[in-house]
C-alpha cells in the first residue's frame, strides 16, 4: 500500500476496499472496480474527487487486483451496487478470471492457482511449476510464435463477456460502465519492458454490453511512468516500478470530470 492508503471491508465481503469505510444508509454512488478505482499510490482517487464535485457520497469499492470473477462472486458487492443510486463499474481486465485453461484465486484474480489439463495439453513443452501470476503465464504462452495463443485469447474474451454480462443483469441500479483504455506506452525501463496488455479490452467487446447497462463512459489514460503524474504520487523507493504502471492524480481528476458529465447527462 501507499503511505496514505487505508483499507476497509463491508458486510461479510472478504475483499479489502479503499478506506475509510463509508456509511451506506444515505443515497450514494457506488464506484466498483480494480486497482485504478482503488487509486493505488494516489491520495485522492477519482471516487473521492467525484464526491467533491457531485456533492453526493461516492463509495470507493475498488479492490486491488480484482477482476470480474471477484466482483461477480461477492454477494455484498452486488448488494451495495443494488442499493446505490448509480453504479460506476470499471471495466475489468480480460486476463483475470478462471477459464478453460487456468484457475485464478477467487479474490486476488491476478494470481494463478493452477493450469488446467487443457492448457497442459495445448502447451506440453512448458513447465508451469514456477508460474504464479496471470501476466507471467500469458507472457510465457504468447512467447510461442504460433497460433495457439489465439485459442487461449478467444476463450478469455468469451468468458469475460459472459461473466460481465451476468453480473450486469443482476444489478438493479443504473450502471455506467467505465472503460479506462490504457495506452500501450513504453516506460523507458532498462530492459525495454512495455506496458502491454496481451489480450486488451476492445471497443467491440464493450459495445456488446451496451444493452445490459445504462451507459458507457470511455476514456484513454496513460500510466504515470509515461506521463508527468509520477512525481505527485505517494510511494516508497521500492514501490516505484509498480507506481509507474498506475494512473496518477491528474488522471484521476480527469476521470472524475468525465464521469461527472455522464452522471449529469442521466438526470
Amino acid at each position: 500500500m501507499g503511505a496514505e492508503e487505508s483499507v476497509c471491508r463491508y458486510g461479510a465481503s472478504k475483499l479489502w476496499f479503499r478506506g475509510p469505510q463509508r456509511a451506506l444508509d444515505v443515497p450514494y454512488v457506488a464506484c466498483v472496480g480494480g486497482s485504478e478505482t482503488f487509486g493505488r499510490f494516489v491520495e485522492s482517487p477519482f471516487p473521492a474527487v467525484l464526491e467533491q464535485r457531485l456533492g453526493q457520497p461516492c463509495v470507493n469499492l475498488g479492490s486491488l487486483f480484482s477482476g470480474v470473477e471477484a466482483m461477480a462472486q461477492d454477494p455484498d458487492i452486488l448488494r451495495m451496487m443494488n442499493s446505490a443510486e448509480t453504479t460506476i463499474l470499471q471495466v475489468p481486465p480480460v486476463l483475470n478470471h478462471t477459464n478453460q485453461f487456468y484457475r485464478v484465486h477467487p479474490r486476488r484474480n491476478d494470481r494463478v492457482l493452477e493450469p488446467t489439463r487443457d492448457l497442459v495439453a495445448l502447451y506440453p513443452e512448458i513447465d508451469f511449476a514456477d508460474v504464479h501470476f496471470v501476466r507471467h503465464l500469458t507472457l510465457k504462452l504468447a512467447d510461442r510464435t504460433d497460433a495457439r495463443f489465439a485459442i487461449v485469447a478467444a476463450e478469455l474474451r468469451k468468458v469475460w463477456l459472459s461473466e460481465l454480462r451476468q453480473l450486469l443483469e443482476k444489478v438493479t441500479s443504473r450502471v455506467l460502465l467505465l472503460w479506462l483504455d490504457m495506452e500501450q506506452c513504453p516506460l523507458g525501463a532498462a530492459d525495454g519492458h512495455r506496458m502491454h496488455d496481451l489480450v486488451p479490452v476492445t471497443m467491440d467487446m464493450v459495445s456488446q454490453l451496451s444493452d445490459a447497462c445504462t451507459g458507457i463512459v470511455t476514456m484513454t489514460v496513460r500510466p504515470s511512468g509515461a506521463s508527468d503524474d509520477l512525481e505527485d504520487m505517494l510511494f516508497g523507493t521500492m514501490q516505484q516500478p509498480m507506481a509507474e504502471f498506475m494512473i496518477g492524480p491528474a488522471t484521476h481528476r480527469a476521470i472524475a470530470d468525465t464521469v461527472l458529465r455522464a452522471i449529469r447527462d442521466l438526470d
